[in-house]
């Protein structure tokens, strides 16, 4: 009963604030945080003003692992609700293949740990997020806390950490073992050329690195809270996949939540109404703003 008349509340609230809430921020913007071959990786961060040390989350930005960048899809409604935000950007599967992208994030989560006091965020708590692809590199990132092949030495600051304590997901990669079979040919058609890229094979001629790159076979009893969000009428990135990552986290008695959006397709303005704003919202409160 509580948990209903919480998201009533907030329901509530959202709907009222949508109208007319833009986020007052403190904008940071290309912050080099590591030096790859000479690559310089740089991130933006956007603190709300008006709130003493607001909580992190880490933004990962999606385009099938080879395009994109920092500046697209950040997700300022969480800034609006008093979040601070940061995206980064890393290497591509065009610069590098698996796993360079995960030892860019993690080296972007210690520059963010250790420089917390000089941009006025709390960074004893970090989600992280990230949509399709971006979902995929969130969701590895979390569930590999303290995995050794996939830490890197990347960055200035090899002795802080890199976890994090709460993974948003939106429609994400979980089993690059299984993503083909479950694929639509318009999905196939998008998904075979990017994971060739990304793992340098198809997955079933390197299934051992594959498996590495899965989220779900990384699962342990000791891994941060999850929220899946997935649209089910999504023809790009199947559904199924977030609900494996569902069973597996389940698997381990995990802290673990879906929120299907129904009628959604690959992204779009379903992920972020009042409804599945709220549950998103919720799970930060109670997960990184405590």
């Amino acid at each position: 009963m509580k948990h209903t008349l919480f998201k009533i509340g907030m329901l509530i609230t959202l709907l009222v604030s949508s109208l007319s809430v833009t986020a007052q921020a403190a904008q940071y913007k290309d912050i080099i945080y590591a030096r790859p071959d000479g690559l310089a990786l740089g991130l933006d961060i956007y603190v709300p003003e008006n709130i003493d040390k607001p909580a992190l989350i880490v933004q990962i930005h999606g385009g099938a692992w080879r395009f994109g960048s920092k500046d697209g899809g950040v997700p300022m409604e969480f800034v609006d609700h008093a979040y601070a935000v940061a995206s980064l950007d890393f290497r591509q599967s065009t610069d590098a293949p698996f796993p360079a992208m995960i030892h860019d994030i993690k080296a972007g989560i210690r520059f963010l740990r250790a420089n917390a006091d000089a941009y006025g965020y709390d960074a004893s708590k970090i989600a992280i997020t990230g949509a399709s692809s971006g979902a995929h590199l969130a969701l590895l990132t979390g569930v590999s806390n303290g995995h050794a092949e996939l830490e890197g030495n990347l960055g200035d600051y090899p002795g802080t950490s890199s976890d994090v304590q709460a993974i948003l997901s939106y429609f994400a990669a979980s089993d690059l073992t299984s993503i083909l079979s479950q694929s639509t040919p318009f999905g196939l058609s998008v998904r075979e050329p990017a994971l060739e890229l990304l793992l340098g094979s198809l997955p079933e001629d390197n299934e051992e690195l594959a498996i590495l790159a899965s989220p779900v076979y990384l699962v342990d009893a000791d891994d941060p809270p999850l929220l899946l969000l997935h649209g089910d009428m999504d023809p790009q990135m199947p559904i199924n996949q977030s609900l494996q990552m569902l069973g597996a986290y389940k698997a381990k008695g995990l802290d673990v939540s879906f929120d299907p959006v129904h009628g959604a397709v690959h992204g779009g303005p379903g992920f972020f109404d009042a409804e599945h704003l709220a549950s998103a919202l919720e799970f930060l409160d109670r997960t990184i703003r405590q």
